[in-house]
């Protein structure tokens, strides 16, 4: 009997230290292990953000994600910083223009992926060497306040035009990175060049921070024309502003706020997916439904907005504009003081 008692205590002894070590090697298990939130950094409006991340977690609701967001200077500010650390936080980077994803190529820091959602997409707005892609459309648009101008302008050259002296408005390049693209593409472009800028300044053109003092200025009236990004012209004529906006003639310069992961030693394995999301059909109506233009073919935008396929594009190469930006906006700077 007292062999017996002695017998099962040990069988039971064995049998919980087998349990203890299935258990242990179940939790422990890499496949089931809790994997860290896919981190995005973007320089998107907070209201976008919010939007895109519940959409994206309606479809894949197992997968956290972590954001930072500031202005896109200060997002690569701070993926540089890291990337001196030797630890980069940022899995997916979303931010304003091609130019700055071109610099941040050459640097090494993006890790190329062709996303199967490319198919759909115009080769235009993708990287040659998949490294990033476009993901809406923003134009420089002119725009008008309605209570001082009767006849809608159709040419960038309204801005210079002695009639409009002194009467104009611009966002600046070292704020505004879409003014900086602008800057870049129309300093290089046959009918404008320098000379452009130069007679905006010889015009008497105000020259504010970022898009929304353009806004400002021309809704209010204290300036009868401006160029600013078309979704923040059509936002402010359907809150009831006194304002409207017109596609020039001689085509519009765009940004693209493009999509890219990070290179890095441990990439988030949610990073494509990520991705996928966003340049998806349904990522793409929710740009729409957001107020830009979608870059995806097949995808409406929104209603008084011109979709991407109807736009006459004014570009150039960005890594040579990547190249000379600094210099583009130093000579900018000298010249408007």
């Amino acid at each position: 009997m007292k062999n017996t008692t002695v017998f099962v205590k040990s069988a039971l002894l064995i049998l919980s230290i087998c349990v203890l070590t299935f258990l242990a090697g179940f939790i422990c298990s890499p496949a089931l292990a809790a994997t860290p939130p896919l981190v995005l950094y973007t320089s998107q409006i907070d209201e976008d953000v919010e939007g895109l991340l519940g959409a994206f977690k309606t479809k894949h609701p197992d997968v956290e994600v972590a954001v930072f967001r500031s202005g896109t200077e200060e997002v690569v500010s701070k993926v540089m910083a890291e990337k001196m650390t030797g630890e980069i936080k940022a899995d997916v980077l979303l931010l304003a223009d091609s130019v700055t994803f071109d610099a941040l190529k050459t640097r090494g820091l993006l890790e190329p992926y062709r996303s199967p959602e490319l198919s759909a997409i115009p080769g235009g707005f993708a990287d040659k060497d998949s490294m990033y892609c476009g993901t809406k459309v923003l134009a420089t648009v002119l725009i008008y306040n309605t209570n001082k101008v009767k006849t809608a302008p159709d040419s960038w050259k309204i801005m210079t035009d002695p009639a409009a002296k002194g009467d104009t408005f611009i966002a600046s390049p070292l704020y505004s990175g879409a003014a900086a693209y602008q800057l870049g593409v129309l300093a290089r472009s046959e009918g404008f060049g320098w000379k452009y800028y130069e007679d905006l300044k010889a015009s008497g053109v105000s020259v504010g921070k970022g898009n929304g003092s353009v806004i400002t200025a021309i809704a209010g009236g204290e300036k009868a024309y401006g160029l600013v990004v078309d979704y923040m012209a059509l936002r402010a004529k359907t809150k009831g502003s006194p304002v409207d906006f017109a596609y020039p003639k001689e085509g519009v310069t765009i940004v693209t706020e493009p999509i890219a992961i990070v290179k890095k030693e441990n990439i988030s394995p949610n990073a494509k997916i990520f991705v996928d999301f966003v340049l998806s059909e349904e990522g793409q109506k929710l740009v729409s439904e957001q107020g830009y233009t979608p870059v995806r073919n097949g995808v409406a935008a929104p209603e008084g907005l011109k979709s991407a396929g109807d736009l006459e594009i004014l570009d150039f190469d960005p890594a040579l504009l990547a190249k000379e930006r600094e210099a583009d906006k130093k000579q900018f700077a000298e010249l408007f003081q």
